[in-house]
């Protein structure tokens, strides 16, 4: 182990958080690129012996936690009683603020039908998603976003790790572009194909079901 090596592991290890690269880099005095050569190493250091720390990447931060092999050990230690699953609701907004944010409130109802706000509170309530400044449009709705603690609950280093949503079907695509464009200021509104011509005189005109809200 190197001294740079040695040094970030001391340093991450009496921050008990993760630590921006850029703060870490001026406290050990070095380089972005050496400081990320002696994360890489470590990582592979604690795989290779497989010790019960590892090192953790939360996007553009750094963080040594223990090992979910040891987990409910370290667990009954600390007394600390296991977090409650997530009901369908709450990985269902998750899910649409994991993969769509930054959002508001009213783009997560239209998506999903109903009322989310209890949900969205409770999600922020455990740190899962934050604030995330307000949208310019009028009313200026506030946007959410996900947190450190999404990452780490879900074992991501980014959201790039994110896996891919399946293909869209053309129905749902377009009413997905509407409920966008319902939230972009005028000047950034989303065109639409314009409807198909309407039957002439004589023809069938009768006007199609109102479609049904999701529940």
């Amino acid at each position: 182990m190197t001294q740079l090596e040695a040094g970030l592991e001391a340093v991450l290890f009496a921050a008990g958080d993760a630590v921006p690269v850029d703060r870490l880099v001026a406290a050990l005095e070095t380089s972005r690129d050496a400081l990320l050569d002696a994360a890489a190493a470590l990582e592979n250091l604690y795989d290779f012996e497989n010790r019960g720390i590892m090192l953790l990447r939360l996007e553009d931060k750094l963080q040594l936690c223990s090992r979910p092999l040891y987990a409910e050990a370290a667990r009954r230690v600390t007394e600390s009683r296991k977090p409650p699953s997530l009901s369908a609701a709450a990985l269902e907004v998750l899910t649409i603020v994991a993969y769509r944010q930054p959002v508001t409130r009213a783009f997560i109802d239209q998506l999903r039908g109903v009322d989310s706000g209890g949900t969205v509170a409770g999600l922020m309530e455990k740190g899962l998603i934050e604030e995330a400044g307000r949208l310019d449009v009028p009313g200026r709705p506030m946007l959410f976003r996900t947190t450190e603690a999404f990452l780490r609950t879900f074992g991501l280093s980014g959201l790039e790790e994110l896996p891919a949503l399946p293909a869209l079907e053309e129905n749902e695509q377009m009413e997905l572009e509407m409920e966008e464009a319902a939230e972009q200021p005028p000047s950034e509104m989303i065109t639409l194909t314009p409807p198909a011509p309407q039957p002439s005189v004589g023809e069938d005109t009768q006007p199609p079901d109102a479609p049904q809200e999701t529940e």
